[in-house]
Formats: C-alpha cells, structure tokens, sequence
C-alpha cells in the first residue's frame, strides 16, 4: 500500500481483536515516532511501551475513549488494545510547544502499526497522575498521551461532511466520521 493510501484508509479504532502484536513489530512502530520530524530537532519525546498484560489492564483503566458516545464507544470486553505507547515529553529538553513533535510522532508509529496491518487510537483524555504513577514517570517528564494498538475489529469510514462532524457508532460497531470534503478546504493561489 502507498503512503498516500495508508493514510486515506488510517481510521482510529476502539475494537480490537485477541492476536498479540509481537514484541518486534511494536518496536518498529516506536521507531517510526522516533524519527518523525521535531521542532529545532530538539527530540523531547521519549516512549514507554506496554504490553504486558497486567499493565495493560491497568493502563486501559485510566483511559476515556470516544467521549461523544461513551460508553458505547468505549472498547467491549475482550476488544481492548493489546499494547499502548505512552508518548513522554521531557521537560529538560523542552518543556513548552512540544505539540507539534507529538502530533508527528503519533502519526509516524499510526501510518507505520497500520503497515503492519495494525490499528491505533490516540488517547489524550487520560488519568495522567494515575499512569504517571503505574510507569514510574519521573518528575523530568510529562505523559502527554497515549497510542492503543491492536488488529482491528471494528471498520471505521470517513464520510463526507453534511451538517455535523460529530462522529457515531452504529448497531455492528462501525464508526462513521464525517470528515470535511476537499473542495470545502483547498482553495488554490489564494483564499
């Protein structure tokens, strides 16, 4: 698959299946957000990966999903992530305007786990003191988010916007997100 056509098909999903995603695999996609372009090259990202099972149910408790429609959006039993990336900004290197190496970071390992025929869901609304604590954070370093990953069993479809960008889950678990449509958003040479 082409880049271009990783990231048309690139949906975050909330289902996964019981595969484990192998140890090596995991390391390849933390590589990926390794490498994704960072402000003044500083590199403050650092990443801790989960997929030990018993820390793997600890992290899913602190974690809000799809709040528009939680907790129907939320990860059934038996579909929760089988791994998660911990994305750590630290604050030594830089401790203001980290967003933009997080945002690339996330989408490097998102294009590089779905390469692998692997899905993801970026996770900010998370009880951060609390997964401070269960990772050991030190002081020096902030818990910006966090990457579930797992194979998909759930589809998600971009659909072009209509009214409402509020996104909806319907009876078989399909995400539907509406998404604006490139003429509503590409204006060529000038506004």
């Amino acid at each position: 698959m082409s880049v271009y056509d990783l990231i048309v098909a690139r949906r975050s999903i909330r289902q996964f299946g019981p595969k484990p995603v192998g140890r090596d695999i995991l390391v390849k996609i933390v590589n990926a957000g390794r490498l994704a372009p960072s402000a003044a090259n500083l590199q403050p990202l650092e990443f801790v990966l989960i997929d030990e099972e018993v820390r793997k149910k600890e992290i899913f408790a602190c974690l809000k999903w799809a709040s528009a429609i939680a907790p129907r959006g939320n990860p059934r039993p038996g579909h929760e992530p089988q791994a998660y990336v911990a994305v750590l900004v630290n604050s030594r290197i830089r401790g203001e305007m980290y967003e933009y190496d997080v945002g690339a970071a996330i989408e490097n390992m998102s294009l590089a786990a779905l390469g692998e025929g692997i899905a993801g869901c970026w996770l900010i609304s998370i009880d951060k003191a609390k997964v401070g604590e269960l990772l050991s954070i030190p002081d020096s370093h902030k818990l910006d988010s966090i990457l579930a990953l797992g194979y998909p069993a759930q589809v998600s479809k971009a659909e072009d916007f209509v009214d409402s960008t509020k996104y909806w889950q319907d009876e078989d678990f399909t995400f539907h997100v509406p998404k604006r449509t490139l003429e509503s958003v590409l204006h060529l040479n000038q506004f």
